[in-house]
Parts: structure tokens; C-alpha cells; sequence
């Protein structure tokens, strides 16, 4: 039987036609399916978002230690200073780094200027000699980790408890002690860009950097209000806080540093 046409155009001649300009369709109708889903994997490839209190904006990344990993690093194996967080191992045994941030105060000589403990060995100790700045503002304190549990205490409790750790570090002041305030913040009005990390329960921990300059209490009613922590330890501050996210493209510090806290995934 002869092919029918209408005009011009064969009825499978249309359809190939329309197929054709569908194809622009289909490709942005792909396009747009890979976008979504590249941004959801991007969503969740980072523990870290974005939050305001008081009219101030934070970067927040909320870890639950059964699921990612905290490390600390300060010397390189031929023994110099790692100095930038993007020098850090990029992966771990226990997976890919998600952030890393400055992990307290150091000399100089990028030495931690206390107690500061890596894969359980301590390799400066405590330090609890009166001085001027904030490592010194009475009480201060120290993070740690041991496995899948983590800790921040006051360096007074730290020392009549002396628990097994794998990782500390001590900085100061102290935010939040036993869900209250530092006693000195109450006259505090300096206002500077601000770094810490705060114990939500004996696995979850919140890091937060401030975005905007803040006040000692402002960040301390961060973590005690809004992110629920009943201890919480300052770790850095005055410049911008340096913060490494390749998920945020957040490249870290331009200065060099001493100390850094790392968050890798767990193995599986």
C-alpha cells in the first residue's frame, strides 16, 4: 500500500519530526533532573549549614560521633607544622575529610600553648599558669574525644577526672559550664569573629563559626539556647575563624595556624 501523506509531510515522517523537537525537551528535562540531584548530593555531603541567632550569622556543623570521626593534627611526620587546614590528609581509614577548623591557641612557633593529646599520646601538657588574653580568662577548658564519645570540660575538672583520651585540646575561656553562661561574659562587650565547639550529649558535638563579629555572650547563648550544649569551649577568634568545607568551598586560613580539629566519615 502507498504511504499517505498530508501535504509535504508522511505520518512517519511527523513523527520523526516531533521526536526531534522533543529532544531539547528531554535534554533540559535531564539537565534539570541532574542538577536536583547533584545538589542534593551536595546537600548532604556536609554535616555544616548556615543559622542565625540574635541577628548574627553562624556556620553550624552538628556531628554525631557513631557516624563521623574527630581528629587533631598539628605536626607533619618530618615534624613541621601542618599550618593551613587545606594541607591536612584529604582522607582518612576512617573516610573523606568534611571540615576542619583551628583547634585553639598557639605560640609563635605554632605550638599549642596547652594540653594537647594526638592518637592518645600528650604531647604538651596542661597548661595552668595565670597570663593576660583569653586562653587565660578563668575557667578554661578542654575538648576531647575517646572513640565514639567526646568531652568539654573545665581544665580544673579535666584534671581530677584525667580520662582516657584520644584526642584533646585545651583552650579557653569556657563558654557554657554545666548549662551556665562564664561568669565574666555578663560585662563583655568586645565584639570579634568567634570559633567553638559545644557538647550536645556524650556523642553529638556542635562546631559553630561566627559569620558576623559577636560578643562573648551572644556566642555563648549559641550554644546553651539554640544549639543545646550544656558545656562549651571558645577556640579561636579576633581575625576571621578559619574554617576548611570543601562542600561550602570554605578554603580555610590564609595565616598560618598551630592546632586543627578535622571531621572525617566513618568507615562503614
Amino acid at each position: 500500500m502507498a504511504e499517505v501523506t498530508f501535504g509535504s509531510f508522511s505520518p512517519n515522517h511527523q513523527s520523526r519530526m516531533s521526536l526531534r523537537s522533543c529532544e531539547p525537551l528531554a535534554l533540559a528535562f535531564a539537565l534539570l533532573t541532574f542538577c536536583f540531584c547533584a545538589s542534593a548530593a551536595f546537600a548532604v555531603s556536609t554535616p555544616c549549614q548556615s543559622i542565625a541567632a540574635e541577628g548574627a550569622a553562624y556556620t553550624v556543623c552538628e556531628i554525631d560521633l557513631r557516624r563521623l570521626a574527630v581528629r587533631l593534627f598539628w605536626r607533619k611526620p618530618d615534624g613541621e607544622p601542618y599550618g593551613y587546614l587545606a594541607a591536612l590528609p584529604s582522607g582518612q581509614r576512617a573516610g573523606r575529610l568534611l571540615f576542619a577548623m583551628n583547634a585553639g591557641m598557639f605560640d609563635p612557633a605554632y605550638r599549642p600553648v596547652g594540653l594537647y593529646v594526638e592518637n592518645g599520646r600528650e604531647l604538651v601538657r596542661a597548661n595552668t599558669r595565670p597570663g593576660p588574653g583569653n586562653f587565660h580568662m578563668r575557667p578554661n577548658g578542654i575538648f576531647y574525644t575517646a572513640g565514639e564519645t567526646a568531652g568539654v570540660l573545665d581544665t580544673a575538672s579535666f584534671l581530677t577526672k584525667r580520662p582516657a583520651v584520644d584526642f584533646a585540646t585545651q583552650s579557653g575561656p569556657m563558654l557554657v559550664i554545666n548549662g551556665r553562661l562564664h561568669p565574666l561574659f555578663a560585662r563583655s562587650s568586645s565584639r570579634k569573629f568567634r570559633s567553638g565547639v559545644g557538647l550536645r550529649d556524650e556523642h553529638t558535638l556542635a562546631f559553630a563559626v561566627s559569620e558576623a563579629e559577636v560578643t562573648f555572650g551572644e556566642f555563648a547563648r549559641l550554644f546553651r539556647d539554640r544549639l543545646k550544649c550544656d558545656n562549651a569551649l571558645f577556640l579561636d577568634g579576633g581575625s576571621v575563624p578559619s574554617l576548611y568545607a570543601p562542600a561550602l568551598r570554605r578554603d580555610g586560613n590564609l595565616l598560618r595556624i598551630g592546632p586543627m580539629i578535622a571531621v572525617y566519615e566513618r568507615a562503614r
